[in-house]
């Protein structure tokens, strides 16, 4: 048995992987892997998957759902590029992929304002009270940081557009779309194998960009003309992110994954408080609900080895931390059972029990 706490490629229903492996040996025919993007079979597949999305997350009218490639990190330049009107851009650096999507935005000639950082305290926290430009073309943050645990837990507000990076926590809790211009998430968290890229666009935006230049590509207004089969799309990734939302639905949509991620949360950073050996550096208020970071105490830390065996030869998989923070980090993503989550807080109690 292993209990899958990796940051990503992402966990998984089991009926989900089933279901997967049987398109691919099977789909009416032929294999999913093989058949044409442009197969009336397929083409249903890409509709339903776009369907899906405005379901689970109440997009409103007036937006457009595409399935791109080239990961949060194409992103990075696309929301730029679409968004920008030769003024300001405002971001907010939480850590590692806002640092990226700044360096990026940079890059194809946006000038970029950092309106507030983390960076102060190695971004174990949100930047608060953010005086937002009127005069910004559009003001940038990442929802939820990956590498160090940490989490928007309300919508920036803003008077101007909002593009959100929100790659490790889309479908985990209630959003409202209509705050957003753009939304950008890669599948392989919360919505299905690596591949894709989900964008969420309103469609009042596209087209209205003047950047210094403009692949055909990456133009969002050109994805819509084309209903996101521009070129091949990621087959496979679009395929079981649509039965992965079917699921999802099944089992109580957003709201239902929201109440579940929140106990798997409160279960873990309560064992984290209460137990002698580990702690965390991440502000209490700035929790992350979806990775959950947390170390040693810094008199135990000669216990790290022997801890590292214990979860190991438990059939705990993907709790070391990021090579850039070291510690832990357990991912709680929908597909993780709250059940898992209480083997790993057994074996902290166990381990603590015996070395505290």
């Amino acid at each position: 048995m292993k209990y899958n706490f990796g940051a990503g490629p992402c966990i998984l229903p089991q009926t989900v992987f089933e279901q997967a492996a049987k398109g691919v040996l099977d789909f009416n025919g032929l294999s999913i892997l093989e058949v044409s993007h442009r197969h009336k079979d397929f083409v249903a597949v890409m509709e339903e998957a776009r369907e899906l999305v405005k379901q689970a997350l109440n997009v409103p009218k007036g937006y457009t759902v595409l399935f791109l490639q080239g990961g949060a990190t194409l992103g990075f330049t696309i929301s730029a590029i679409n968004m920008t009107k030769g003024g300001k851009a405002g971001y907010i650096n939480t850590g590692t992929w806002a640092s990226g999507a700044i360096r990026e935005a940079k890059l194809v000639g946006v000038d970029v304002h950092v309106l507030a950082s983390s960076e102060d305290k190695n971004f174990t926290y949100i930047p608060k009270n953010i005086e937002v430009p009127s005069d910004l073309d559009y003001l940038y943050y990442c929802s939820n940081n990956t590498i160090y645990g940490t989490q928007f837990q309300e919508t920036v507000k803003s008077n101007v557009p909002l593009v959100c990076d929100m790659s490790s926590d889309i479908f985990s809790k209630e959003i409202n779309v209509a705050d957003f211009d753009l939304i950008y998430a890669g599948a392989q968290k919360n919505l299905g194998p690596a591949g894709a890229t989900l964008y969420i666009v309103k469609e009042d935006v596209l087209g209205k960009a003047t950047p210094k230049f403009m692949p055909t590509y990456m133009n969002l207004a050109k994805q819509h003309e084309k209903d996101s089969m521009l070129n091949t799309p990621p087959v496979f990734s679009v395929y079981v992110s649509m039965l992965n939302l079917r699921e999802l639905l099944a089992t109580g949509g957003v709201k239902a994954a929201e109440e579940r991620n929140n106990a798997k949360a409160a279960l873990l950073y309560g064992e984290i408080d209460a137990n002698p050996l580990f702690t965390t550096n991440v502000a209490k208020e700035d929790r992350s609900k979806m990775n959950v970071s947390f170390v040693f105490d810094e008199k135990y830390n000669g216990l790290e080895e022997e801890f590292n065996k214990t979860w190991q030869d438990a059939g705990i998989v993907g709790i070391k931390g990021h090579r850039s923070t070291g510690g832990y980090r357990a991912s709680l993503y929908n597909a993780l059972p709250l059940s898992s989550v209480q083997v790993l807080v057994d074996l902290m109690k166990d381990f603590a029990s015996k070395k505290a």
